[in-house]
C-alpha cells in the first residue's frame, strides 16, 4: 500500500514538471520569454467564435445574444470578428469594471473589444499546433520603428491601357 502511495505522489509531482516543460513541445520559441510578452500586453485567445467587436457594446451584444441571425448580421456588417484559440492579440486597454479589454489583432487596423475572460497570459497552440509570437504572427511593435520615415516621393505614372508600356517619366 505504501508503494502505491509513493508512486502516486511521484506521478503527481511529475505532472507539474511536464506542464512547465511543455512550451517547446507545443512550438513556443524560447528566444522570447513569456514574461516579456505578457508585460508588453500580449495574450492568447481561448475561445472560438465571433466574440470581438469594434466597440464594447458590439462585443457585449455578440457575446450575450448569440443567435445565428444576430451573428450573421453583425459579421456581414463588419461589427463582429471571429476569435480563434491560440491567436495572439495585444491588449491596449483594460476596462476591469466591465471585464472587457481593447485588443489589437495582426492584420486588422482598428482596435477591437472582447471579454477579458477570453484571454490568457499562458501561451497556447493555435489550430496548426504552433504558439504564435509577435514575430511569427506579423505584429509590429510601434516602439520598434525608432523614427523611421516613409519617403515622400510621389508616384506620377498614369494608368495605361492593357498591353502598353507604362510611362514612368516624371511629369
Amino acid at each position: 500500500m505504501m508503494a502505491i502511495l509513493a508512486v502516486w505522489v511521484i506521478g503527481l509531482s511529475l505532472i507539474g514538471t511536464a506542464l512547465a516543460d511543455d512550451l517547446p513541445r507545443i512550438g513556443y520559441s524560447e528566444k522570447v520569454p513569456v514574461e516579456d510578452l505578457v508585460a508588453k500586453g500580449y495574450r492568447w485567445i481561448t475561445v472560438d467564435g465571433p466574440y470581438a467587436g469594434a466597440t464594447e457594446e458590439e462585443a457585449r451584444k455578440i457575446a450575450s445574444n448569440r443567435t445565428d441571425f444576430v451573428e450573421l448580421q453583425m459579421v456581414e456588417e463588419g461589427r463582429a470578428y471571429y476569435l480563434i484559440p491560440g491567436m495572439l492579440v495585444r491588449v491596449t486597454h483594460d476596462d476591469s469594471a466591465n471585464g472587457m479589454s481593447e485588443i489589437l489583432l495582426g492584420g486588422i487596423t482598428r482596435p477591437l473589444w472582447t471579454y477579458t475572460k477570453y484571454l490568457t497570459p499562458r501561451p497556447i497552440p493555435d489550430t496548426y499546433g504552433v504558439v504564435e509570437t509577435p514575430e511569427t504572427y506579423g505584429f509590429i511593435d510601434p516602439s520598434d520603428f525608432g523614427g523611421a520615415a516613409i519617403p515622400d516621393t510621389a508616384v506620377t505614372a498614369k494608368p495605361q491601357p492593357h498591353g502598353t508600356a507604362p510611362n514612368l517619366q516624371a511629369q
